[in-house]
């Protein structure tokens, strides 16, 4: 099996993948967002920060990286 990524410039290639598709010729997928990838992160962990949280503590790190750069 091999993946490949591909950006659909006509919409009428959109329904033509969706034809192989529904031909079991080949599988589409959909990235997942950040939040779907949170969720399913979540699900066995023993403390689940909130989005929130994670925001606040990349926000300190940037800062913390760039106070030494300006």
């Amino acid at each position: 099996m091999e993946t490949i990524q591909i950006e659909i410039l006509n919409p009428k290639a959109n329904q033509l993948l969706r034809d192989l598709a529904d031909l079991n010729l080949i599988r589409i997928k959909s990235k997942s967002t950040i939040k779907e990838i949170l969720e399913k992160t979540r699900k066995n962990a023993d403390y689940v920060p909130s989005l929130d949280e994670i925001t606040e503590e990349v926000e300190e790190v940037r800062q913390a990286r760039y106070r030494g750069k300006v």
